[in-house]
């Protein structure tokens, strides 16, 4: 198996265009350091991402999920190593240059007050357009294509801060597209929204990666969303890697005692065969509560190895 930290080493010192038509990872990752002053939140990351794939970070809070997306898209310079996106290092590239390949949909964004989705969804033209560049026929082309793949055309002159909360999420959504990425990162995309919104943002999701080939790395915390919509999850504690790998592989009832500190049975979602997690008794403070053996045992499907 070709390791992501000798891809990344082979690939950097080899010609841009000797390897222009081989299929580059999107993002690689190569003994990749990150934290925030001295505190180190991820001490070593190693990982290659498919184009075309979607991963999910999955893990508990403070596990360096958002880090990681933040070392992607170059919010924050790795402390060491490097991160290659599409081939070249990310530290080496301007941001109009990241914006054009790699679009982000953070979590808790607010729009300035004031401003209309069609105008909140043009801004993510300024990485193609001159600093004062007027907005050109192939800007409101763009713009008018992204509306109208996320549903939101209906409402493009209405002000942002009066939609509903998947109204919105579809907005930034928008945004992202109109920057024209082939890699989407989304940073908890589903938080404060409510169950039906979750799903008609992932599902959206899902069908702009089918018809824009695009690359999605998600941020999860619902682990049976992310083994519905993902087809690779890596699960993180403490900034390391502690699974990688299609998502019933990953999701195992030893897994989510070790991480999240439950005892839940792993059971086949009846729709799409992923594996849904249902959790029945903490871990957690409760070292002299014991778990009845025999209804762990009864409760546990055939995914319980790991």
């Amino acid at each position: 198996m070709i390791t992501a930290r000798r891809l990344a080493r082979a690939r950097r010192h080899q010609p841009r265009e000797q390897h222009r038509g081989a299929a580059l990872p999107a993002i690689v990752a190569d003994q990749v350091r990150i934290g925030y002053g001295e505190r180190v939140v991820v001490p070593d990351l190693d990982l290659a991402i498919e184009p075309g794939s979607w991963v999910a970070l999955v893990g508990p809070n403070g596990s360096g999920k958002s880090t990681i997306l933040r070392a992607m898209c170059r919010l924050l310079a790795p402390a060491d190593g490097t991160v290659l996106l599409d081939g070249r290092d990310v530290g080496g590239l301007s941001p109009r240059e990241v914006a054009t390949t790699l679009a982000v949909v953070s979590q808790g964004a607010v729009a300035p007050a004031g401003i209309t989705v069609r105008e909140l969804v043009t801004q993510g033209r300024h990485p193609h357009r001159a600093l004062v560049g007027a907005v050109s026929a192939e800007d409101r082309r763009a713009v008018a294509e992204a509306m109208e793949l996320t549903g939101i055309e209906a409402f493009a002159d209405r002000y942002v801060e009066r939609l509903s909360g998947g109204e919105r999420q579809r907005v930034w959504i928008a945004l992202a597209l109109a920057q024209e990425p082939r890699t989407l990162l989304l940073d908890e995309p589903t938080t404060f929204l409510d169950i039906g919104h979750q799903v008609e943002v992932l599902d959206l999701v899902a069908k702009l990666r089918r018809e824009r080939h695009l690359t999605i790395v998600a941020v999860l915390h619902d682990l049976a969303q992310a083994a519905r919509y993902a087809d690779r999850m890596i699960a993180l504690r403490a900034g390391e890697v502690v699974a990688d790998g299609p998502p019933r592989e990953v999701v195992t009832t030893a897994l989510v005692a070790d991480l999240f500190g439950v005892h839940a049975s792993i059971v086949d979602d009846p729709v799409t065969g992923a594996p849904v997690v249902l959790p029945y008794a903490s871990l957690r403070g409760s070292a002299d509560r014991s778990v009845d053996a025999d209804v762990a045992t009864a409760r546990t499907s055939s995914h319980g190895g790991g």
